[in-house]
């Protein structure tokens, strides 16, 4: 019989396994999109709603998962989530109208809210001291972004887009079934769901929760979504191949995903509120930065007319980049801070709603990128609408901890 401990890390072992690919699943439009966008003519709007839409149910599916989780244990319900998306994925290849991929994207989207259901079934192993690291390993699962951007070009590269849903149904098939047979139950872990659904969004009433999803809808809901755009963003911009797009794209997704444990223990160490300070403002100057278009400009000069260009180079982009996508992981812990320490008899009904805002951020924000980009011509439009999201957060934060601002900079 397997001892407590082996038992406690087989599961987080293979629910974080589990959790990379079903993330890996949601994020597959931020190179399956590219070909299709190609294949059916579509605008970058369109574009913009068809890698969005399997964040949207991922998103919506968050909050009756935590509740299932609860009443009927991790296990099972990650097991029929991921046995449940693997039709759907497979069905991808046949889809030839815009409206087959989106309603085939709902149903693969559902993938998206196993975080829901990792997070407290892994907690549940652990001991309260020990909690926080091991959500943070678990949590780490958001780099399955940077391994959809490695292995799907190549196998659009060497079979055709047709050939991803199916290499990712085995996949997802193959984890559900490893999943099974290395993760474990315990009854013990079961308790009977307190908060309704509709007690959890009465939760948005309280102005701290809405703070919180602000705060979380740019942590969260940015990372999301430059993880679905920088790949187009790479492929438009500076001309690169799907390949090296992607892999240069992976420079954003991976930090942004295996850095939250780190950003755990910093919030631990020094504070949600220092730390969640902290990572706006090198969020907002970095959007400051990135949202400055490619722009040529002519003075005239004592010797005649001086040309002159301002812009980022592929190398500075992807710089710069790197540096929110870590700034955007620590975020994403200190966030849940703030939630652990506000709310310690309610976090996970609050965490549920906080949660789901932050994967509705990921899901409109895309379109709006789109629709900015069809309205303007200006791909760093994606860059603007970002820096003002952060500066509603900065003001925010400002005005909301004005009182108590000298308490949380002493802690």
């Amino acid at each position: 019989m397997a001892s407590q401990t082996y038992k406690q890390y087989a599961v987080l072992t293979s629910s974080t396994i589990s959790f990379t690919v079903c993330f890996m699943i949601w994020m597959m439009f931020a190179v399956l999109g590219i070909p299709i966008k190609e294949q059916l003519g579509l605008n970058e709007t369109e574009f913009g709603l068809l890698a969005a839409t399997p964040v949207l149910s991922g998103s919506l599916i968050r909050v009756p998962l935590g509740i299932w989780t609860d009443r009927f244990g991790g296990r099972i319900v990650l097991f029929v989530l991921m046995l449940a998306c693997v039709i759907p994925i497979y069905l991808m290849q046949f889809a030839t109208e815009f409206w087959q991929f989106l309603v085939i994207g709902l149903f693969v989207g559902l993938a998206g809210g196993s975080f829901s259901v990792g997070t407290p079934y892994v907690a549940r192993w652990f001991n309260k001291d020990k909690q926080g690291l091991a959500m943070g390993v678990f949590g780490a699962g958001n780099a399955g972004s940077a391994v959809n951007k490695l292995i799907a070009p190549a196998i659009i590269v060497a079979a055709g887009w047709q050939m991803v849903p199916t290499v990712y149904a085995v996949i997802m098939l193959v984890t559900a079934v490893l999943f099974w047979f290395f993760s474990y139950s315990d009854p013990k872990h079961l308790v009977s769901s307190k908060v309704s659904l509709g007690e959890q969004l009465a939760l948005m009433k309280d102005p701290a929760v809405l703070r919180y999803c602000q705060y979380y809808s740019v942590v969260f809901g940015g990372y999301v979504a430059l993880a679905l755009w920088m790949v187009r963003y790479y492929v438009g911009e500076y001309g690169f191949s799907l390949q090296s797009a992607a892999f240069l794209a992976a420079c954003f997704s991976l930090p942004g995903g295996v850095l939250r444990a780190l950003g755990g223990w910093l919030s631990d160490k020094y504070g949600a509120y220092k730390v969640t300070w902290g990572v706006m403002w090198v969020i907002w100057v970095v959007c400051f930065i990135l949202s400055y278009p490619q722009t040529d400009f002519v003075i005239q000069t004592a010797k005649g007319p001086q040309t002159f260009h301002i812009g980022l180079n592929a190398t500075m982009f992807t710089i710069l980049l790197f540096v929110a996508g870590v700034a955007m992981a620590v975020g994403k812990a200190s966030v849940f801070k703030f939630v652990a320490d506000d709310f310690p008899t309610n976090i996970g009904a609050v965490s549920g709603v906080v949660g789901l805002a932050g994967g509705l951020g990921g899901w409109l924000l895309p379109i709006m990128f789109g629709v900015l980009l069809d309205l303007t011509g200006i791909r760093s439009s994606a860059f603007m609408l970002l820096y003002g999201t952060v500066c509603v957060s900065l003001v925010w934060m400002h005005f909301s901890f004005k009182a108590k601002r000298p308490a949380a900079q002493a802690a």
